[in-house]
């Protein structure tokens, strides 16, 4: 199809959803970060990435009017979708009467027990994959990764968030979040989506990543202990590692000077510079301190 076409079939499919939301007498939530896909070719690009099966129940949050949901539907078994709004839920209705393997939850899914909720089901392969909400981003990786029953997790986020995701020791977007999305899978970002594919059109560009969750590359022993170590040593990016740890209480300059040295690390690197494997060397070194 020519880019002309595209975007006159993009026009029409916006035509019939504003005419959908119009005839539920839907308003958009800013503070639900509702935007949704009219671009029919990208929903079916993310299910096709999340590697589902007939054996898969897949998980997905906020399905907003069903874009993503038909075509999860058309490649899982099952399909949970948790929706917080009540007022999609009349339009969800319409959008996917013709499925029958997909049942809509009300509700906040930072607030659900995910292994619960997925649980209700036989099938034996679970997935999780949503174009989240910007505003609840984080969190809700976070539940997915730390629910630890997902063989994929694959999300459309904001393509700046994506690349912190993705990204490697050194390099500007590395952080804490990196590390423990990186802790918990392998990280992939597959492709971006223009802000022309929404409704409402937001202001920057989506990308998709998929993660594949498995288990830590390093031995880590104390995991809250570990992350706190983390999130000291990039509170304060323009503090050397030492100082950001001395800052975050875990001892005296020169014990901690002391055990970044015998980890092999440079005493005057920053945070950002440490992979997994050595941020657990560090953290077990500093453990001992307490």
């Amino acid at each position: 199809m020519s880019p002309k076409n595209e975007m006159q079939e993009n026009e029409i499919k916006k035509k019939e959803i504003k005419e959908l939301l119009a005839r539920h007498g839907f308003r958009f939530s800013k503070s639900m970060g509702q935007n949704f896909l009219t671009d029919a070719e990208i929903p079916e690009r993310i299910a096709e990435a999340a590697r589902l099966t007939r054996e898969t129940h897949a998980l997905e949050i906020g399905p907003g009017i069903g874009a993503l949901t038909a075509s999860l539907c058309r490649r899982a078994g099952f399909v949970t979708a948790v929706e917080l709004d009540a007022a999609l839920l009349p339009i969800l209705s319409e959008t996917l009467r013709d499925f029958e393997n997909y049942e809509i939850v009300r509700g906040d899914a930072l607030k659900l027990g995910l292994r619960e909720l997925m649980a209700r089901r036989n099938e034996p392969r679970l997935a999780a994959c949503a174009n989240l909400p910007y505003n609840i981003t984080a969190p809700a990786v976070a539940a997915l990764l730390e629910a630890g029953i997902f063989e994929t997790v694959t999300v459309m986020v904001q393509r700046e968030v994506a690349r912190r995701f993705c990204a490697r020791p050194g390099t500007a977007d590395y952080g804490a979040f990196t590390v423990f999305v990186n802790y918990h899978a392998d990280t992939e970002a597959l492709f971006d989506v223009d802000p022309e594919s929404f409704m409402p059109a937001p202001k920057v560009v989506s990308s998709v990543v998929r993660m594949t969750p498995r288990a830590p590359e390093a031995e880590i022993g104390d995991e809250l202990f570990f992350f706190r170590v983390v999130k000291a040593a990039f509170s304060q990016r323009r503090k050397t590692l030492v100082n950001a740890l001395a800052s975050g209480g875990f001892g005296t300059k020169d014990a901690i000077f002391n055990a970044v040295a015998d980890c092999g690390i440079e005493p005057l690197a920053r945070g950002e510079t440490l992979g997994i494997t050595e941020f657990a060397e560090l953290a077990r070194r500093l453990a001992k301190l307490r």
